[in-house]
């Protein structure tokens, strides 16, 4: 048996459902567009069986992309989950047979309560799309089941229109990356556009040295603190240069190398450093990278020393 041509035939089948739908596109998204972005509540989602798992997965979408929105099972709305349902709200209804009877069995009681109904069927004049204010075509010619019915390429069509009803929403109402990574402060985009360096920076116990520390006290002040730099800071602690591992071992293969040199006759003068202590830690990194540095020195106004970032803390964050 040849699994990956069975394979193939899954993805073409369903991928020419979806060139077709997308062919046959409708007004029907658009007025769900409108009636959900003039809402002033939630957009509930409620459907049974794989239809209800779909749904739930679009409410998710729907939820974090800036639509209000959460997946209602029809049997718990009759048992008092009915109630989650109030004024201003709208309801998506997906069955794609039309005629689920757990689904059916709310719908007087939303109308009855004057609540805006998208339904998501194959069929437009069922019992479902009867309700609806709006209806969109979930119709296909065929599953990718090979017995054509188990519910593979229709629901993958559901789950498709849902996520463009998501999009187009998010392009109504201007949804940007910043708001998207306030849903999601936890995930990769959400720590590059909220950390910053401040979040970040180490301010205690750190290796700091004056000019005129000899190199072999120098060295002990770096091992001790483990950034492989030292600091170098005048009288008024202001920045004359940064002592690194590079600095180090290029002194040490000249032939006037002495452990009682002075700092200051190999340091780099004009270190890489920023006086923003809220400059994002993504663009911090982004520094360090061009630069091609492992420590990033954060200053005051003054150019005193506010704190340090090493690249292995940005790394340790999850900043890419």
């Amino acid at each position: 048996m040849n699994f990956k041509e069975i394979a193939k035939t899954v993805l073409i089948t369903e991928s020419n459902e979806l060139s077709r739908a997308a062919n046959n596109i409708d007004d029907s998204i658009e007025n769900a567009v409108k009636i959900i972005s003039k809402s002033k509540g939630k957009l509930i989602v409620t459907g049974v069986g794989k239809s209800g798992l779909v749904g739930a997965k679009i409410a998710a979408t729907l939820a974090s992309t800036g639509t209000s929105s959460f997946f209602l099972h029809p049997t718990e709305a009759m048992h008092g989950d009915l109630g989650m349902i109030g004024a201003g709200d709208v309801v998506l209804a997906i069955s794609y047979s039309g005629e689920s009877s757990e689904l059916i069995q709310i719908l007087p009681h939303l109308k009855r309560f004057d609540i805006p109904l998208i339904t998501m069927a194959n069929n437009p004049n069922s019992t479902l799309a009867s309700y609806g204010d709006v209806f969109i075509d979930i119709s296909i010619d065929k599953e990718a089941c090979p017995l054509d019915t188990a519910p593979t390429s229709s629901t993958t069509l559901t789950m498709a229109l849902g996520d463009a009803l998501a999009v187009c929403l998010m392009k109504n109402a201007n949804f940007t990356k910043k708001d998207f990574a306030s849903f999601h402060p936890g995930g990769s985009l959400g720590r590059k556009l909220f950390i910053k360096v401040d979040d970040l920076l180490q301010k205690e116990n750190l290796p700091i040295v004056k000019e005129d520390t000899t190199l072999k006290d120098a060295v002990i002040v770096m091992s001790e603190g483990r950034l492989g730099n030292a600091i170098v800071l005048d009288d008024q602690q202001k920045l004359v240069g940064l002592l690194s591992d590079g600095d180090l071992r290029r002194y040490m293969m000249s032939d006037n190398f002495s452990l009682e040199a002075k700092v200051e006759k190999i340091i780099t003068k004009n270190p890489k450093y920023v006086d923003d202590k809220n400059l994002l830690a993504s663009d911090a990194l982004k520094i360090i990278e061009d630069n091609k540095i492992q420590l990033l020195l954060i200053l005051n106004k003054d150019k005193t020393l506010y704190g340090v970032l090493h690249i292995h803390k940005l790394v340790e964050a999850g900043i890419k």
